[in-house]
């Protein structure tokens, strides 16, 4: 066909029409606006005259018996300009789009251009395509009343029916972060975003309040970790330590305790759970903790970083006998670390609260843990160390009598055994800072710059506050430096391998040193630290918003919930409150003769679980 002004072309599958030429260009008048094109980017449909793209969008195709041609044709492959002629005869240019496509589009025929044969489709195949088809047509609008009645659905006029559920998966999958679009969603009306997902899932009453969707979108499982952790090999040459009474301290609900404590003369023996022995790197187990970065630590429960039944194995105090690693720490007169050996040690241990040891105390043993401690946080006072002592609240969800979950709040209460305790695992990893570094071992340290405290520090909690707010990010790198925050010169982490990544590999490299065996070199050991982090980072944020998921459930499920609220931090007309019982921090607008530390009673409004927010408003007394 030759091309002239006023023809009709195809460009990119859309119709186009020739409106003039300038070189070796041809001007086109498109869908989108005018383009200048080269002769091999169109192809020719009408020579026309066509009045215009607007009028070719609108036209429709003439009347035609597509079975006669289709018969007429069987066998052959005719070009389109045959087909054409038999099917529309003489065909005005404005209709020429409407006609390709109604025949391009046809099950009778296969034309992919307008210059080529034209395919006769068999009648067993016309047969199946047109039953294709009739069920795409009755799918469409099935998925079409389902959009409506979902629009319905979450105005409150209507209800869903059971099987629309199968076109509204990508909605759940968009809450779930599994997907960053949603066609029901667009279709619907609604903006294709997470927050809106759930808020349809919700008011359509495809989801329950319950429905905790953070894990998730942060890419974790629920579900612990299936990767098999092989059960340590026999005691063979561990140092033998059941004669000394170990203790391993922790929360009540607590399940997997790791360290644990015990005292031989002056010296402070500090056991850590030890799957390093058979957590290689690059096993299977290792692979996989080290994607989850560590334990996730939900209401609903733990999701661990090793499989639930390697607990059996390592944990510190679930059988008679334990296998550990065991760092044995002296002391200076000052109270400064002396000497450091570590050990692969089998330890008889015993389980406490932190309650059952702080009122045990005084007995021999626990006693001088605890003078150990006091000293142990002098000396870091006298570090110009940072102690914080801000509310804490362990929220948790059990199953309800014939109904909802019940979700509870525990005050963490400030044992003396719990600082006891911390100080432990500060001497242990300091200890084992120290070790790694005397030795040459490439390890992980981890620092912290001092903070910016204010000279003027408030006292109570908005002291505790402030001084939380000025605290830097901690830091990890294979140079140890200081850690101001916790007075300590260096420092690193070692007492949770059950529970962090980074700590298991810190094992890793001390098991290898004491095995005579080369460690990780120190480019391979920081990025797979790195990883870890990566993905510990994750948890810590599906935690927090765990946490505050379960809040507001709770309290959109108790509308007349009261309680108190201690202000921390006044700016203008906006004021920070701590509420103690769930741990939480709020804005509100500053009340009337406000003054930090006031103890104000406040009731909660405006609760939006989606979008994680809630409005307190002072009580008036």
């Amino acid at each position: 066909m030759k091309l002239t002004e006023r023809a009709l072309v195809i460009y990119h599958a859309a119709p186009a029409v020739i409106s003039g030429f300038e070189g070796d260009k041809i001007v086109i008048d498109t869908p989108s606006g005018s383009k200048k094109v080269r002769e091999k980017d169109i192809e020719g449909l009408h020579p026309g005259p066509v009045s215009s793209v607007k009028n070719v969008l609108a036209a429709a195709a003439p009347e035609a018996d597509f079975v006669e041609a289709c018969e007429f044709f069987a066998g052959e492959t005719p070009t389109y300009s045959e087909l054409s002629e038999l099917l529309f005869g003489a065909i005005e240019g404005d209709a020429a789009w409407a006609a390709w496509k109604s025949v391009s589009e046809s099950p009778y025929f296969e034309a992919v251009s307008p210059a080529s044969p034209v395919t006769v489709r068999s009648a067993e195949d016309v047969k199946e395509r047109i039953r294709k088809a009739e069920g795409k047509k009755a799918e469409e609008a099935e998925r079409a009343a389902a959009i409506g009645r979902l629009k319905a659905a979450v105005s409150g006029s209507d209800r869903l029916l059971p099987e629309d559920s199968r076109f509204l998966q990508d909605i759940e999958a968009l809450a779930l972060g599994m997907s960053d679009k949603s066609r029901s969603l667009r279709e619907a009306g609604f903006p294709e975003t997470p927050v809106t997902a759930h808020s349809v899932l919700l008011a359509a009453g495809l989801w329950k309040l319950e429905r905790n969707p953070w894990p998730a979108r942060h890419g974790l499982s629920l579900n612990s970790s299936t990767a098999h952790v092989p059960p340590p090999p026999e005691r063979g040459d561990r140092l033998d330590l059941t004669a000394l009474d170990a203790w391993a301290i922790d929360n009540a609900w607590s399940s997997d305790p790791d360290d644990a404590v015990s005292t031989e003369g002056d010296a402070l023996w500090v056991h850590v759970a030890d799957p390093a022995s058979t957590v290689l790197p690059d096993g299977d187990a290792d692979r996989d903790a080290r994607a989850r970065g560590s334990t996730l630590y939900v209401p609903e429960g733990a999701s661990r970083m090793l499989a639930d039944a390697s607990l059996e194995s390592f944990a510190l105090g679930l059988a008679d006998e334990s296998f550990a690693l065991s760092f044995r720490v002296t002391f200076t007169e000052s109270g400064a670390i002396d000497d450091v050996s570590i050990h692969r040690t089998v330890v008889r241990v015993t389980r406490l609260t932190y309650a059952e040891a702080s009122a045990r105390r005084d007995e021999p043993g626990l006693s001088k843990l605890f003078a150990i401690a006091e000293r142990n946080i002098e000396r870091r006072r006298a570090a110009d160390a940072v102690f914080i002592e801000l509310p804490e609240a362990h929220i948790s969800v059990g199953p309800g009598h014939d109904g909802p979950s019940t979700v509870v709040f525990e005050r963490v209460a400030g044992e003396s055994a719990a600082d006891m305790v911390r100080e432990m695992m500060l001497i242990a990893g300091e200890a084992a800072a120290r070790f790694a570094f005397k030795n040459g071992i490439p390890f992980q340290y981890v620092s912290q710059e001092r903070p910016d405290i204010p000279k003027d520090l408030p006292p109570g909690l908005a002291g505790e506050y402030r001084k939380r707010r000025s605290m830097r990010s901690r830091k990890v790198g294979t140079i140890p430096s200081d850690h101001a925050g916790l007075g300590l010169g260096m420092y690193s982490q070692v007492t949770s391998p059950l529970r962090r990544y980074g700590d298991l590999v810190s094992h890793q490299q001390l098991r290898r040193f004491l095995d005579g065996k080369p460690p990780m070199d120190t480019d391979d050991m920081l990025t797979r630290i790195a990883a870890g982090d990566s993905a510990a980072r994750e948890c810590t944020f599906a935690e927090r918003e765990s946490n505050m998921h379960w809040t507001l459930v709770h309290l959109s499920r108790h509308p007349e919930w009261t309680g108190e609220a201690v202000i921390v931090e006044i700016a203008g007309n906006q004021t920070t409150i701590l509420i103690p019982e769930f741990a939480q921090e709020s804005r509100i607008t500053t009340p009337a003769g406000a003054e930090l530390n006031a103890v104000i009673r406040v009731r909660a409004g405006n609760v939006r679980i989606p979008e994680q927010t809630v409005s307190f408003m002072p009580v008036e007394e």
